[in-house]
């Protein structure tokens, strides 16, 4: 059964579809969140915005999206493409912003830490010759100005958000003097799909141009910081250099910070009614903040 509330956006991709000579033949909804995921064909897989009131509206943050991941693809990247058949966009259509993808099969298996820094390593040799240039430590600036926002101020008292800040703008600063590439932006094990084809990487919402240790400290984060699982991020980082990478520990580890404050920032937004156990893993990511003064 189909939630009332996506039949409007389910209908702006059925019917964006149809405009370009495509049918949808199913509807399996396989995330259902800020941006609904949603199978509508055998091979192809619609992205839709659902929040229509939140940080990000419009089409910039999609169409950077969809250049990345075009490029990236081109290119032979491990990512998930676009769909071939569907001219890239972003489209929109009845005041929902989508995109279409390949649908891929995914594998229950626990990706190998070591193919996590080497396909990591790819995408970055890649995206350093994406043409044009990403804004640049995009997040940790969003991240600052999202601290005002009513979810978060209604979330965090006045301590928290000036302490969020406090590390959102120390990393922006130390960031800012080491060189600069495209990058993923939220590289974490959310964002990789172990398939029938690989691991590939996925959802480039959030690229922008920083230091490759920033996701270096996103895919590592919570391997150090919360699952205490140190030979994990260690065997991650050893791929990333053994496949000629490398890793400033002078911007890794204020990318740690900036990571843990940026997602604590998100948090309010993405997550409004978490559970208990994200509940228990802000509190685990606040506390550790706090712990560095």
């Amino acid at each position: 059964m189909i939630p009332p509330r996506l039949a409007l956006p389910l209908r702006a991709a059925v019917e964006t579809l149809r405009q370009h000579g495509l049918e949808s033949d199913r509807c399996e909804i396989l995330q259902d969140g800020h941006t609904l995921v949603v199978r509508l064909a055998a091979d192809l897989v619609a992205r839709i915005v659902t929040d229509r009131e939140g940080p990000r509206q419009g089409t910039e943050w999609f169409a950077r999206e969809n250049a990345v991941a075009r490029h990236l693809a081109l290119h032979g990247a491990p990512v998930i493409p676009l769909h071939p058949q569907v001219p890239p966009g972003p489209h929109e259509h009845l005041g929902y912003t989508m995109s279409f993808w390949v649908f891929v099969i995914e594998v229950e298996t626990e990706p190998d830490p070591a193919e996590i820094g080497t396909t990591l390593r790819r995408c970055h040799e890649i995206l350093a010759t994406l043409p044009g240039e990403l804004p640049a430590l995009k997040i940790l600036h969003e991240s600052i100005a999202l601290l005002e926002s009513p979810a978060v101020v209604a979330a965090f008292d006045e301590s928290t958000r000036r302490m969020l800040r406090r590390h959102l703008e120390e990393t922006a600063e130390i960031l800012n003097v080491f060189p600069k590439q495209a990058l993923h932006g939220d590289a974490h094990y959310g964002n990789l799909m172990q398939t029938t084809t690989g691991l590939l990487w996925t959802d480039w919402e959030d690229a922008f141009s920083g230091p490759v240790e920033w996701d270096l400290a996103s895919i590592t984060w919570n391997a150090l910081h919360l699952d205490d699982e140190p030979a994990k991020a260690a065997a991650i980082l050893d791929a990333y250099r053994e496949a000629g990478g490398s890793c400033d520990e002078a911007a890794f580890q204020p990318s740690l910070i900036g990571r843990a404050a940026s997602m604590v920032s998100w948090y309010p937004v993405l997550y409004p009614d978490a559970g208990p156990e994200r509940l228990e893993k802000l509190a685990r990511r606040l506390r550790w903040l706090g712990d560095l003064g």
